[in-house]
């Protein structure tokens, strides 16, 4: 039974202490509007059961509330009709990128553009995932010009199951590195009062289709990625420490008082 959300959380905003300035990512060599946090406190087991998969994680990932951007994170995927779960480096880096530096600029990937932007274009074909997240931030700016940090989970505290790409890309050496991406969208109602954009959330009904390979059904795959119905989802303001990545304690998704 799955308990509080405290598992996983993304971050599709800006920190609280930002303004409306540009972020400057930490993890990141460019100015960016958008800098990812994940959240991760449980098993790979934990989420290939929930998701059906067989995990493939030579060594397991440390328990971590603030991964930021080229970080290793878990995310499924689909291989030779096995559904598994791996570990991906989140920052996408395509095929034919010279340097792994793009990556850093390819946490996120709009559902607006992803059928057609090359850096997402042929992993939107063939090479779709899903990334396991018990929920994600977004700030929320107040009066006096502050910004609250938010965490949105499932109602029942369940996964949320982000839409995700990735891709393989291969060094000068030969060395290969898997990487991913999440798929943003317009915010519903819950969202929208905090922030622009959100994570596509897939329902269970969409993951067999999403995560295979062969679905070659373009307008299909593009009409999944909508905002979610903000009936299954909740929120509540949390403290600042989401704001710094080297704060790394569950109390970043505890409720604020």
């Amino acid at each position: 039974m799955w308990g509080r959300p405290v598992g996983w959380a993304l971050v599709v905003g800006e920190p609280a202490d930002v303004g409306a300035r540009p972020v400057v990512c930490r993890r990141c060599a460019r100015i960016a509007h958008m800098c990812g946090r994940f959240v991760q406190a449980q098993s790979a087991q934990s989420y290939a059961d929930y998701f059906g998969a067989t995990p493939l994680v030579p060594e397991a990932l440390d328990p971590s509330w603030n991964v930021a951007p080229t970080d290793l994170v878990y995310a499924v995927a689909q291989h030779d009709g096995e559904r598994t779960l791996g570990t991906f480096k989140w920052g996408l880096i395509p095929w034919y990128a010279d340097s792994p530096k793009v990556g850093a600029k390819h946490i996120n990937a709009r559902a607006e553009t992803v059928a057609s932007k090359a850096a997402f274009k042929d992993s939107f074909e063939r090479h779709r995932c899903i990334v396991p997240a018990d929920g994600f931030y977004e700030w929320e700016r107040l009066e006096s010009g502050a910004k609250l940090p938010h965490f949105i989970h499932a109602v029942d505290g369940a996964p949320l199951a982000l839409a995700g790409l990735w891709a393989s890309w291969r060094d000068a050496e030969g060395e290969r590195v898997t990487t991913c991406t999440i798929v943003t969208t317009e915010p519903n109602d819950l969202v929208g009062r905090l922030h622009n954009r959100m994570p596509v959330v897939l329902p269970g009904e969409a993951w067999e289709h999403w995560l295979d390979p062969d679905f070659e059904d373009r307008q299909a795959l593009r009409a999944m990625l909508v905002p979610p119905p903000g009936r299954g989802l909740a929120e509540h303001p949390v403290s600042t420490l989401v704001n710094d990545v080297k704060n790394n304690y569950p109390e970043c998704v505890e409720p604020l008082h």
